[in-house]
């Protein structure tokens, strides 16, 4: 299908490190009218150019940034008993939730089939006390949650992506693209990203060469020299969670520039109102996407994730927006 065009505004400045990818500013169209509904509607937005990382942050890069801070993530420290109120107290222990796949096929509704919380899982434990991340250093870090992921990018001296700075990026260029490398999901039958195939969760065909995570290089780049925006490990943004998007502009001079998302109050789940924890947005997809449950592996797909949350299909990568080099970078915190 043709595409209209991005219109660039190119702020070049100087690289603010070797593994980053400067993205020109432009005018897109973010969200999508053909899929879930919180990503509707398609409205046009304005971003400034920025540099991204070039890949998700990995176990190698988590590990300096642990080294260097003694920093322990979430997913290590013992719950406040006051956030998780009726919570029974033997469940008040450090863990994450970990992907587990059911003997054959459940009802797709209910999550809890092919999700379990584990105790002593965390990053250096992905799938539990015994496993580990030996070889894995090229794999995205999972098992972060949002504090963990702002934490390493204020380390950094970057920042984490707003949803418009992140979907902008993901695209390519490719302005209105269903995937960020075109229109079909294996085009000649090649894997693009790090998705499943089969019928999600009990059958893993693996036919991507990858069952977990993957090496965060393994796939293609898009447009814009980035890798695994789509499939491997969600990702966190900086924003807030709205069920939806806000309309488009009535007028060219009406689009919003380098937009935020909602307030902190409307990004609650409703579904739960005895649970006081906010929700950031995320997006990507994951390996655990598939055709047949989650066709959320789209540079417009999103997602709601409490900010205490961390998961085995979870991770993140950060910007340097112009002008913006904190103390920590110029110390050295730049990978």
């Amino acid at each position: 299908m043709p595409r209209a065009p991005i219109l660039h505004r190119f702020a070049m400045s100087s690289d603010p490190s070797p593994d980053m990818v400067f993205v020109p500013g432009g005018t897109f169209r973010m969200g999508s009218d053909r899929h879930y509904p919180e990503e509707a509607p398609v409205h046009r937005v304005c971003i400034d150019g920025f540099w991204i990382d070039r890949t998700p942050v990995t176990n190698a890069d988590f590990r300096t940034f642990v080294r260097a801070t003694g920093y322990v993530t979430m997913a290590e420290r013992r719950p406040d008993p006051k956030d998780y109120p009726g919570a029974l107290p033997h469940m008040l222990k450090p863990g994450s939730l970990v992907f587990k796949p059911p003997r054959g096929a459940v009802e797709l509704h209910d999550w809890s089939a092919w999700w379990r919380f584990r105790f002593g899982v965390h990053w250096r434990r992905p799938y539990g006390p015994g496993s580990s991340i030996a070889g894995l250093d090229d794999h995205p870090v999972v098992h972060v949650a949002y504090a963990d992921a702002d934490a390493y990018a204020a380390w950094a001296g970057k920042v984490l992506p707003t949803e418009a700075e992140w979907e902008y990026a993901a695209r390519g260029g490719l302005d209105g693209a269903e995937f960020a490398w075109g229109d079909k999901l294996t085009p000649g039958g090649r894997h693009m990203a790090n998705t499943w195939q089969g019928a999600f969760p009990h059958e893993n065909l693996a036919l991507d060469g990858y069952e977990r995570t993957s090496p965060v290089t393994a796939f293609p780049p898009n447009g814009y020299g980035l890798h695994d925006m789509i499939g491997n490990v969600w990702e966190w943004t900086t924003d807030w969670y709205a069920p939806r998007h806000e309309g488009d502009a009535p007028k060219a001079c009406c689009i919003p520039m380098n937009p935020r998302g909602g307030c902190v109050e409307g990004s609650y789940d409703p579904g739960q109102p005895e649970i006081n924890i906010p929700r950031k947005v995320i997006k990507g997809g994951s390996h655990l996407c598939s055709p047949n449950y989650c066709q959320r592996y789209r540079p417009a797909a999103r997602h709601a994730e409490a900010v205490d949350t961390s998961t085995s299909h979870l991770g993140f990568r950060c910007v340097v927006r112009s002008g913006h080099r904190t103390q920590s970078a110029s110390a050295g915190g730049l990978r």
